[in-house]
């Protein structure tokens, strides 16, 4: 007998998520089945609701969530049946150009298949009551009571972090922490800036203090926002709406600029400001995205000077390395998770919790099942 369950489907952007009872499809070999019990909002859920990322419809939104592994594929590997896991969006291949050089993120296979909203392997795990196949958001659909992916995806944290917990580590927080630990180059003693306090920005300032930052500068629109940063590690904090963030980075730094920048607001005001802000032969990590027609101006004597520009979409993640870990930090009191969670609801509530998050109210609310 198929295997039913609730997820909230989007069919249409603009539209709010039904919520709908829908049909699991058979494991193949190499899956395993996930019983979500915790699942973030993200903003990126976000554009695909308002239009901004494209996806084929219907299709079941999030792609932060943990659980619990109910079932095991015949040939899936290194998973177990009760163990709790952080699932992963970043299936890759491992043996395309990419992959050979240490850029799961760029996965040929991964890239070629994430604009069709499907499996890794191409097919959809799930249809709607009448039939209709459903798609999964960023290769796993996860606002929902069950999610079927690939083993690789579903990294085994141990079961003392609770779910609310240990659901952020699979995109806002590696994206956070990531980008510090494994893609800057932060220097014990370093300045570095975040800009933007959503829960990218504030895994940043979490990130920045773990890889030896002396000052951390948050910067945002929201005092709230920056008291929260305060809290999990920032230095200073600086609110842009009455402020100016590159003044006062240089009055820190004797005229210099930020060590690095690491950018977590997606604006191009926030892209414009990091630029400026960052010091001669400094360092730019851009976190945050715009839609990807919008055009981001700079003022060209910005970009010189040996400054260098990267964009980070994951946070260089190795899940199977860094899950664990971030899991293992938040157990022994080095990573704040329980802060960055403004809301647990219910999958009832989703569309609330969706516009809480665009009107920025909230830093994370996560779904409990």
């Amino acid at each position: 007998m198929a295997l039913t369950y609730k997820a909230a489907v989007l069919h249409a952007p603009k539209s709010p998520l039904v919520i709908e009872t829908v049909e699991a499809a058979d494991l193949a070999p190499g899956d395993v089945l996930v019983r979500i019990k915790a699942a973030g909002l993200c903003h990126t859920d976000l554009e695909v609701i308002d239009g901004s990322l494209r996806n084929p419809m219907p299709i079941v939104l999030g792609h932060e969530a943990a659980g619990v592994v109910e079932q095991v594929g015949r040939e899936a590997q290194g998973a177990k049946v009760g163990e709790h896991v952080v699932l992963s969006w970043n299936p890759h291949c491992g043996h395309c150009f990419y992959c050979d050089r240490d850029l799961p993120i760029l996965c040929e296979s991964y890239l070629s298949q994430a604009p069709l909203a499907v499996q890794f392997d191409g097919a959809s795990r799930a249809r709607l009551s009448d039939g209709r196949e459903l798609k999964h958001l960023m290769y796993l659909g996860a606002l929902g009571e069950y999610c079927i992916v690939p083993a690789q995806q579903a990294i085994a944290v141990p079961k003392e972090l609770p779910f609310d917990q240990a659901c952020l580590i699979g995109c806002g927080v590696i994206t956070g922490v990531g980008a510090a630990l494994n893609i800057a180059s932060i220097h014990y003693g370093d300045v570095v800036m975040v800009i933007g306090c959503g829960a990218v920005g504030l895994a940043a300032v979490q990130g920045a203090r773990m890889a030896g930052a002396e000052t951390v500068v948050a910067v945002d629109l929201a005092e709230d926002k920056l008291r929260l940063a305060r809290k999990l590690g920032a230095t200073h904090a600086v609110n842009a709406a009455n402020e100016d963030a590159v003044e006062a980075v240089r009055r820190l730094t004797g005229g210099r600029g930020a060590d690095v920048v690491l950018e977590a607001a997606g604006s191009p005001r926030a892209f414009r400001l990091t630029s400026e802000a960052v010091r001669p032969g400094g360092e730019v990590i851009w976190l945050g995205k715009t839609d990807v027609n919008e055009d981001v101006a700079f003022r060209w004597g910005s970009l010189m000077q040996e400054k260098r520009i990267r964009r980070s979409s994951y946070g260089g993640a190795r899940p199977l390395r860094d899950f664990p870990m971030l899991a293992r930090a938040a157990l022994d009191g080095r990573l704040n998770l329980r802060d960055l969670i403004t809301a647990r609801i219910s999958l009832e509530q989703v569309n609330e919790g969706f516009a809480a998050l665009k009107r920025g109210e909230a830093i994370r609310s996560v779904v409990m099942f």
